[in-house]
């Protein structure tokens, strides 16, 4: 007589892992929640920073102390790198450019490089290797020190007190230092050039401000305030994000850096691409 046995049971799917598909669905899930979480945090510090006007002595040491970092201390690097950029930028265009009979051309991409494009995105990309990291820093140690649950103990706002002169801070000194970038550039590379390849004074700035309109002042002011905006917000968002271990802080200040790189270049893209349409 034959046993018959039951049919082995499936194998239940409760001991397995998340499948493929589950965990790229919580991923995206987890990454659009960050995304709308970081959206009203920009949101929220705009709001705050409209009211802050109302209160002007609230965080104005933090706004002195931001702008002194972010603006002054960086006058040096800036200033280097703008007049080997724009050193470079004369050099090369005083070799090549007669050659095809267009030495007018050089004044022209004078005006685009340094003051259009590639002053605004260094300068926001100096501020960003900088302060951006200091700002995730300092902040993410306020929250493992507890100081800024003692904020929201006493009634405070944080997001006014310690975000707010940052983002005003940060912004400024963007603009600063990207009129400091273009006059160095522009000006201080022509001093450094006449020992290589000299060119007449009058010349070169009548060329110059000829090539130079009123857009491309506009344009590169857009792109500093815009460019301030998203280092000044990506590192507050990440340095909050800090929950409880000082390992977190390293790891926060290295996400900053490389999602505001991201952003400042999607941002730069984008006005650009405005500018020619």
């Amino acid at each position: 007589m034959s046993s018959t046995h039951p049919a082995a049971p499936p194998a239940s799917s409760a001991g397995r892992g998340p499948g493929f598909v589950e965990r790229a669905g919580a991923s995206v899930t987890r990454r659009v929640s960050v995304i709308f979480y970081a959206l009203g945090f920009f949101i929220e510090i705009l709001r705050e920073t409209v009211a802050s006007f109302a209160r002007r002595k609230v965080g104005s040491r933090v706004l002195a102390m931001q702008i002194l970092f972010t603006g002054v201390e960086a006058l040096a690097v800036t200033a280097v790198i703008a007049v080997g950029l724009g050193a470079v930028i004369i050099v090369q265009g005083t070799s090549l450019l007669p050659q095809f009979g267009q030495i007018q051309l050089l004044y022209v991409i004078l005006i685009t490089v340094i003051t259009r494009e590639l002053g605004p995105i260094l300068t926001a990309v100096i501020v960003a290797s900088r302060s951006g990291t200091a700002i995730t820093t300092e902040l993410g140690n306020m929250v493992i020190n507890h100081e800024v649950e003692a904020y929201i103990a006493s009634g405070i706002n944080p997001i006014a007190y310690l975000v707010v002169p940052r983002f005003l801070g940060v912004i400024i000194s963007m603009v600063v230092l990207n009129l400091y970038f273009n006059i160095f550039g522009l000006l201080g590379s022509w001093m450094v050039t006449q020992l290589i390849a000299p060119v007449e004074f009058v010349q070169y700035f009548q060329g110059l401000f000829g090539a130079l309109s009123v857009v491309d002042v506009l344009s590169s002011l857009v792109k500093s305030v815009v460019f301030g905006a998203i280092v000044s917000t990506v590192a507050t968002f990440h340095g909050f994000r800090v929950e409880r271990s000082s390992t977190e802080v390293p790891q926060m200040a290295i996400k900053s850096v490389g999602q505001g790189f991201i952003l400042l270049m999607f941002a730069n893209a984008v006005i650009t691409l405005v500018y020619y349409l």
